[in-house]
């Protein structure tokens, strides 16, 4: 059974805001001739590396809510000028949105279990993913998704 990552989404209003970050980051890196990949950087290494590369993802939480994950496909530990360790998470570049679910803020990243885990949107409610988010959103908080 796959373990998953779950992490705050700075900076992003809404999972378009975060696809076009991605989308834009990956045309940045094929200007500049770099192999495209999508990339998230921490400070932590997870030491549950091993279950997360076995088919986990990272989930995003945006606004208060858990509503999209990227596949993981690696973890690079490396150290940086500074002399300070981090770590790579490599991404697959494509979201996936997924069940809608209140999560409180935190700092860091989180490990989940895949039993915790939202389903895929498309698996939780088929057609939602045709619907805007902010609809999306009102439909969750009335509790109708």
């Amino acid at each position: 059974m796959p373990l998953h990552l779950i992490k705050l989404c700075v900076g992003c209003d809404s999972v378009k805001d975060l696809d076009s970050w991605i989308k834009q980051r990956i045309r940045d890196q094929k200007k500049r001739s770099q192999k495209p990949e999508h990339v998230h950087t921490t400070r932590m290494v997870p030491k549950r590396a091993d279950e997360l590369l076995a088919g986990g993802s990272l989930y995003w939480v945006i606004r208060g809510e858990i509503l999209c994950r990227e596949r993981l496909s690696d973890i690079q530990p490396f150290v940086d000028r500074d002399g300070v360790g981090r770590c790579r998470l490599v991404l697959a570049p494509k979201v996936i949105l997924v069940e809608p679910r209140p999560f409180r803020a935190f700092q860091g990243w989180r490990y989940l279990d895949d039993k915790d885990a939202p389903r895929d949107l498309d698996r939780a409610a088929p057609g939602a993913r045709a619907m805007p988010e902010n609809m999306r959103r009102e439909l969750r908080e009335l509790g109708l998704l």
